[in-house]
């Protein structure tokens, strides 16, 4: 449970960092700009935690 959560939150800052990063570099503005962060933020964070969350599970 906490190793997902953890997960998730650090996923989420990555998501933030490299998806703002590619949606700038492509020039995308208002809505598009949301929208692809946070596709980005989503993904990343669901990926991130799902391994952190199987990690604290095989750990414990």
């Amino acid at each position: 449970k906490i190793g997902f959560t953890m997960g998730f939150t650090v996923g989420m800052v990555t998501g933030i960092v490299f998806g703002g990063f590619t949606a700038m570099r492509y020039g995308l503005r208002g809505r598009e700009l949301i929208s692809t962060v946070g596709k980005s933020v989503v993904s990343a964070g669901g990926t991130f935690g799902t391994f952190m969350a199987i990690g604290s599970a095989i750990r414990c």
